[in-house]
């Protein structure tokens, strides 16, 4: 328990958290590397070099000093990121690391403000935050592994099958090993996958959703190719010019909490940007084999047909529901498209298939997913109605460069 002295000391210095949070977390994730390179075979690269991580720690430490004396209040977001952690195999002894090259940042950006007493309180309250993420992490990593089929950390699998589905995204079938079935999981749910790529000093962690229904036999998951040097292009172009059928990769438990509600059977909209379209292919096949009474729209966005994926599929699962729709819209669609709008998302749009009492799922690039979650709440639906996940660290939607706004 934190005294109310200490209490009090944190949520004071919150503010200076606030304006300070992205700078104190740059210097954190540099100096911490530096120690303790090991740790680069865990974090993800790529989110370094965007600075998403740090976006994303800054804002948690802001939260967590706020809420310093009801932190229950931040248990949703505290599952969200121990999905993540538990996905990636962080461990108890891990965390006292990052406490201590935390306090340190902290005492370097606030130079002479950082006193003792602050300091001190800040590594009282960082024990305690850190705890909580450390029982919660520990139930997830014994749920993964008394599951049926079940396993803690990483696991090896085989690629058995490689299916291009567009010009930019193909799919991997993985199935273990040693034989065994495979863990159920809920559909929108993701698994970590680490690579060790030649010539490379660290392994690399990646999430990619599920996309397919959950079965004892497999998991598939649908790569999108990036840019070979963007920083995210790293893995996927391993996953897409060296990873064979017959090729081994580790694999973690699924994960995540971006799960389709199966409390409520109302009309459900699945709305999707480029390759945000995977979650939403598990979540369309579950509604195909629980309730295909269900009523249901399918909205997906992208650049043209050569990068469209899946269309085929979403087709044959609307032929299989009472009342399916789908719409596809098409930034540069060729003159033969069959796509339902040209251009971008809009609230235009998306008032034609949805209105307020609609349970929206929502996934794809940051901006694409602003500009529908905005128009969403414009439409009235309400946030309890509204559930959405960030390929990579979660962001505040207001901090979206809406100069990027279409990337899908």
């Amino acid at each position: 328990m934190l005294s109310p002295k200490t209490i009090e000391i944190v949520k004071s210095t919150a503010p200076i958290l606030e304006v300070k949070g992205k700078e104190i977390t740059t210097y954190f994730y540099k100096t911490m590397f530096s120690n303790h390179p090991e740790l680069l075979n865990v974090f993800n690269h790529a989110n370094q070099k965007k600075g998403r991580q740090q976006t994303a720690l800054a804002n948690t430490i802001y939260a967590a000093a706020k809420n310093i004396d009801q932190l229950e209040s931040l248990l949703p977001a505290v599952k969200q990121i121990a999905h993540k952690h538990r996905s990636l195999g962080i461990k108890p002894e891990q965390y006292p690391i990052v406490g201590e090259h935390l306090l340190l940042a902290i005492k370097e950006v606030l130079g002479e403000a950082a006193t003792d007493e602050i300091i001190e309180a800040w590594g009282a309250a960082y024990g305690v935050i850190a705890q909580v993420f450390i029982d919660v992490e520990e139930e997830m990593y014994v749920e993964a592994e008394r599951k049926e089929a079940g396993f803690r950390d990483f696991k090896s699998f085989i690629v058995t099958e490689k299916v291009q589905e567009s010009d930019v995204i193909t799919s991997f079938y993985l199935k273990p090993s040693d034989g065994m079935k495979v863990p159920e999981f809920k559909p929108g749910q993701y698994i970590s996958v680490r690579v060790r790529i030649p010539g490379e000093e660290n392994t690399h962690i990646r999430q990619y959703s599920l996309s397919s229904v959950s079965n004892s036999e497999y998991y598939r998951i649908s790569v999108k190719r990036e840019g070979e040097f963007e920083p995210n292009g790293k893995v996927s172009t391993y996953l897409h010019d060296e990873v064979r059928e017959g090729s081994t990769l580790e694999v973690s438990a699924p994960a995540g909490d971006f799960v389709l509600q199966d409390q409520n059977n109302g009309k459900v909209a699945f709305i999707s940007g480029g390759v945000g379209i995977t979650p939403m292919l598990s979540m369309l096949e579950t509604v195909v084999h629980t309730s295909p009474e269900r009523q249901t729209v399918f909205i997906h966005a992208s650049k043209n047909e050569g990068v469209q994926a899946f269309r085929h599929d979403v087709e044959a699962a609307m032929k299989q529901l009472s009342s399916g729709e789908a719409c596809y819209i098409l930034e540069n669609p060729s003159e033969e498209s069959s796509c339902h709008y040209k251009g971008y998302i809009t609230k235009e749009i998306l008032s034609t298939y949805v209105d307020s009492h609609v349970e929206c799922y929502v996934c794809g690039p940051a901006p694409f997913m602003k500009t529908a979650i905005t128009a969403l709440k414009e439409m009235g639906v309400p946030d309890s109605h509204i559930h959405y996940e960030f390929f990579g660290p979660s962001m505040d939607l207001a901090q979206v460069d809406e100069k990027e706004m279409m990337k899908v």
